[in-house]
């Protein structure tokens, strides 16, 4: 409802682009995170860390990208092809065999190259890397519904979902310790950090605060997630910072 709310008051409104979105709601001894989108939560319990959510990124989500553009190839606006294929397609590769996936396919297999694969393909690039259309490297959010192709007038909206998975945590399941968190972040930090380098920090961070402070993460969480981000490899001085 949420994103044909802003589809219908775009103009009145003026809402151009769009968001991922990651919720969590506690309700009868549950948490139940929602995620729609490349953030990511996980759950750090008494060490163990436990995921919450899935990342929605074109080369998660590519064979339901690539059944919905062979379902209805006129949203490809006769500039791409669904299928993916190793590298780009070169003209002198035609009637040669070269590995492809389609929508139905896990693995890869032989193709003879055609006139029709000589189209961008639908998905390119790989890892962080990876567009749809060559534009946006994420699947799932909100919003978008004016985002085109770059040149041309072909829309991106249609093989963008906003349904969010959802996963639910049964809290009475468990015991739970002063130190045990939730922890949601945008993309931002996880393409920086592994779950394994922020729980670690997480745990080293706790102890030094005082359990029965229900404020105890808001002073101190800038200093914490910058000392974090420092210690990346990628990170030195001038990089990230809170």
């Amino acid at each position: 409802m949420t994103d044909l709310q802003i589809e219908r008051e775009r103009s009145s409104y003026n809402i151009s682009g769009g968001c991922t979105a990651l919720i969590v709601i506690c309700l009868l001894g549950k948490l139940y995170v929602a995620n729609a989108g490349d953030s990511r939560a996980i759950i750090v319990r008494n060490g163990e860390i436990i995921p919450m959510s899935s990342e929605f990124t074109p080369e998660t989500e590519r064979q339901r990208l690539q059944y919905l553009a062979f379902m209805q190839p006129h949203l490809l606006g006769n500039e791409f092809t669904h299928l993916e294929f190793p590298r780009r397609v070169q003209r002198k590769e035609l009637g040669k065999k070269m590995l492809y996936r389609d929508f139905n396919m896990t693995g890869w297999a032989y193709k003879t190259i055609e006139d029709e694969d000589l189209k961008f393909p639908l998905i390119y690039g790989e890892g962080k890397k990876a567009r749809v259309m060559a534009t946006i490297g994420v699947t799932r959010g909100l919003g978008d519904h004016d985002l085109k192709v770059h040149d041309s007038n072909i829309y991106i909206k249609p093989f963008l979902s906003s349904a969010p998975e959802v996963r639910i945590y049964d809290l009475s399941k468990y015991d739970h310790g002063a130190d045990d968190v939730l922890i949601l972040a945008t993309d931002g930090l996880w393409d920086v950090l592994s779950n394994e380098e922020v729980a670690e920090a997480i745990t080293q961070f706790l102890p030094n605060c005082d359990p029965d402070d229900p404020h105890r993460f808001v002073p101190h969480w800038p200093h914490m997630a910058n000392s974090c981000l420092l210690k990346n490899k990628n990170c030195g001085h001038g990089g990230w910072h809170l």
